[in-house]
């Protein structure tokens, strides 16, 4: 008999522990619901609104007018200004993100030390650009890059410089005074992620490589850099998303001129949605420029693995 009643109990065991994992997981799905229905709206919804418009003509001032892939061989194909705005882009990817990575990887170095007072004051000193808001930092390098009164220039007519650059009137150097400014401003983030994959390194291999006759370069190439292949990973794909993405500092200093030598994809959007009005071909833009971030991601997680495969 006390078999068959242990026997009975076991399956209403099972039947309330059941019940009590549904009412936990339903209360977990009510506490969760309001960033689920915020996101399907304002997020995903969004980005489903945005691809049906660029399959239309729609100016903000008309209803949206379907008209097909209209808007993306418009910008593969008749768009003079596209390809320009493209090859700025790219510059700015490939200048800012092999500077900072180099640049943020040498400080994280020099200050990757036992955090004295001074250590301190230079980590807070570095690091205080990027947390800076970037309308502010453009406003001080507007007047840095002056070419009247600007600070820069100055220094370089003391030093002896007759012509000094133009900067960012010019459009030969308006896109590397861009450059020189987002460097500043983004070293300091990244060099934090680097100083916290520097500080994961066990001191024994150094102190191994030492024994062994390691010449300080040969312990950064065959120690340093090998154990930091993570973070490096990591701060490089965060730098070539960044990069793509590089806006506040164009509208706030340059406008993407002169002549458009600094208007990327991004200023472009930009410019055909809230300038233009024209919604359905900057939402077609988007949607290229969204294409072009995936396949150069990919191509990283793929390059990225082939390398951890050898």
């Amino acid at each position: 008999m006390q078999a068959e009643k242990h026997a009975g109990a076991a399956p209403k065991r099972r039947a309330r522990r059941l019940s009590l994992k549904r009412r936990e997981a339903l209360t977990g799905w009510v506490f969760v619901s309001p960033a689920l229905i915020g996101f399907a709206i304002f997020t995903f919804g969004a980005i489903i609104r945005s691809f049906y418009y660029s399959l239309t003509d729609y100016s903000l001032l008309s209803q949206p007018n379907f008209v097909g892939l209209a808007n993306y061989i418009r910008a593969f194909t008749k768009d003079q200004y596209f390809y320009q705005y493209f090859a700025n882009t790219f510059y700015f990817v490939i200048t800012l993100v092999p500077i900072v990575l180099v640049c943020s990887l040498l400080l994280a170095i020099l200050i990757n030390k036992k955090a004295g007072h001074l250590t301190k004051a230079y980590r807070v000193a570095l690091f205080l650009p990027s947390i800076t808001s970037t309308v502010a930092v453009s406003m001080v390098w507007l007047w840095i890059f002056n070419p009247d009164m600007g600070l820069l220039n100055n220094f370089l007519t003391v030093l002896g410089f007759n012509n000094p650059p133009m900067w960012l009137a010019s459009t030969e150097w308006s896109k590397p005074a861009l450059v020189i400014m987002r460097v500043w401003q983004m070293c300091g983030y990244y060099m934090i992620m680097f100083l916290a994959g520097l500080q994961t390194i066990p001191e024994s291999l150094y102190e191994a490589a030492e024994v062994d006759g390691a010449t300080p370069l040969q312990k950064f190439f065959r120690i340093t850099v090998p154990m930091l292949a993570n973070t490096t990973f990591v701060v490089a794909i965060l730098l070539v998303i960044e990069a793509f993405n590089m806006f506040e500092s164009i509208f706030i200093m340059t406008a993407g001129g002169p002549l458009g030598s600094t208007s990327t994809i991004m200023y472009y959007i930009y410019e055909q949605g809230f300038t233009n009005y024209d919604m359905g071909y900057a939402s077609a833009l988007a949607w290229i420029f969204f294409a072009l971030i995936m396949v150069v991601t990919l191509i990283q997680y793929r390059f990225r693995n082939e390398q951890g495969g050898e």
